[in-house]
Order: structure tokens, then sequence, then C-alpha cells
């Protein structure tokens, strides 16, 4: 064979190559082109009907796989944000349902007093002290509303220290020791000798506290019982605050952290709370850099516990 014809078949060849290699190209182009279209218009239609879809193309380019895997992505973030708002629209709803009963009743009960005081006159002023614990309650209830939306807001300054929770926990339950006494409550508590510490503030913490010992007191009488333990592992340092009451249904575990949740019977008026309490335990901790979690076995045993980063050094 001589060169000349070596020589034109090989150039046949590659420009036979370069056919190929064209009509691929265009072919890859024109099913690129096909495949963006398709995600285009399934956006649109996600977009326009506010959806929960996610966007499905069957496709062999691998860059359009991850292409469409980064899209799914943002839109499971978009409709999380959505569902988190729409819950939180009716938790506002329901707060400010809430607020309104919460603030009307007790304001309706001291107009009561003052209407009878104004006709009648109250010479052992016995109507007067009502109005007065009334008016203490009305007064309560306003500044755990405005605390809550302080610490939602990002308002609050609290100050992290090396905090000694030992101490912290023996002072908390003191308070409250002639209250369980008179109560007939038996009192278990578990602190460790050795001193534990951990990221905290002090006044943070009292509240947390106070605010789980107090639901404990309120909701767990029936079982006449209160227990404060401390202990830690080598990360965060754990106190558990448990009664045995009728505790909380582990479909309803989640909820009684909401604003406002109170339990059914809560509204008796030796046991009403306003909702509020273990809302702002659990965001105080949370601003801790810990949380408060709970576990309940209704009348065996309620625990809830606040985790808090531990300081070793």
């Amino acid at each position: 064979m001589s060169d000349s014809m070596i020589i034109f078949l090989l150039s046949a060849g590659i420009l036979v190559l370069i056919c190929v290699i064209i009509y691929q190209q265009y072919v890859f182009r024109s099913g690129f082109r096909k495949e963006v279209k398709e995600i285009s218009k399934k956006l649109e239609e996600i977009s326009d009907s506010g959806s929960d879809e996610k966007v499905m193309v069957f496709t062999g380019h691998s860059s359009m796989k991850e292409l469409l895997l980064q899209i799914n992505r943002l839109l499971m973030d978009c409709q999380k944000a959505k569902a988190d708002f729409r819950r939180a629209e009716i938790s506002s709803k329901k707060m400010l349902s809430n607020v309104s009963h919460d603030i009307k009743t007790p304001m309706t009960v001291i107009l009561g007093y003052l209407e009878i005081i104004r006709l009648n006159g109250d010479p052992d002023q016995v109507m007067l002290k009502k109005v007065e614990a009334k008016a203490h309650r009305v007064m309560e209830l306003i500044n755990q509303f405005f605390s809550l939306a302080k610490l939602e807001a990002g308002d609050t300054d609290i100050e992290l220290s090396r905090i000694n929770i030992n101490e912290a926990c023996r002072e908390n339950i003191l308070d409250f020791y002639e209250l369980l006494t008179q109560k007939d409550f038996k009192i278990d508590i578990e602190i460790p000798e050795e001193s534990l510490y951990a990221q905290a503030n002090q006044d943070a913490l009292q509240r947390i506290l106070f605010n789980l010992i107090c639901n404990a007191i309120r909701y767990g009488a029936d079982g006449k019982y209160l227990g404060l333990f401390l202990h830690g592992d080598e990360e965060f340092v754990y106190i558990d605050v448990a009664d045995r009451g009728k505790g909380i249904e582990k479909a309803y575990a989640d909820t009684v952290f909401e604003r406002l949740y109170t339990m059914e019977d809560s509204r008796s008026r030796d046991m009403q709370g306003n909702g509020l309490g273990l809302t702002i335990a659990k965001n105080l901790a949370q601003q801790l850099g810990g949380d408060v979690t709970l576990v309940s076995d209704p009348y065996v045993k309620t625990v809830f516990t606040v985790k808090l980063k531990r300081i070793t050094y």
C-alpha cells in the first residue's frame, strides 16, 4: 500500500472520529438542555403550588445527578423552614389566646373584689389581701412573658463562668425544704462529695432549678416525692429533678417545653401554672450551651434533666 493511500485512510479515519465526537457532543448537549428544562419546569410547579415534592429527572450525567442532589437538599431545607414557620405561627396565636385568658381571669376577680369593697367596705381588709394576691399573680405572669420574649429575641445578656454545681444544687433544694416538709414529701438528694464544675450563669441556673423544682412539686404532688441527683461524665454535668406524680405520656414529652403548655387538669386552682416555666428553663439551658430533657414513666418516675458543659480545670 502506497504512502499516499495510508495517509488518505488515516485522514479519513480521523475525520470519522471527529464526526463521531461532534455528534456525541451534540447529543450530550441536547440531552443536557432537555434535562435542564425539565428541572426548571418542575421547580416552577413546586414554587407555584407550594407542594413538598422533590425534583426527579432520569439522567446518566454525573454532574446532573450532583446538581439534582443539591437542589433537593435546598428544597428540603426550604420545606423545613416553612413547617417551622407554620408551627411558630400557630404557637404565637395560641400564646396570644392564652395570654388573654390568663390575664383576663385574675383581673376580673380583682375588679370584682374592688367592687365589693366599694359597695360594702372591708373593715377586716380580707378583700384587700385577696386583691393584692391576685395583683401579684398578674405581675408575675407579665414578668414571665417579658422574660421569655427577651430570651427568644436574644436580648438577654448571660455571662458564662465556672460554677460549682454542687453548691448550686444544695442552695436551691434548701430553699424548698420547708415547703416540701409541710406537704409531707419524701426528699431524696444525691450530691457527690467531689465538686463538679460547669459552664453556666449563677442566676440562670438558679432560675432553671427553681422552675423545675416548682414543676415537680405542682404536677408531681400525687407521688409525694421529690428527688435531686447530681452526676457527670467527661463532657457534661447532669442534674436530675424527679417526681413520682402522674407524669407525661411519651406523645407529649416534647410538647411540655412549648410556650404556654399546661397539663389539662392544671387548670384546677391548687395546681395551675402559666405554662412558661419549662419553656424558660429549656431556653436558658440552651443559652448556657446545654439543654433540658425529659423522661417520664407515669406514676413511677418523671425526670427532668439539666445538661451543662463540664469544666474540669
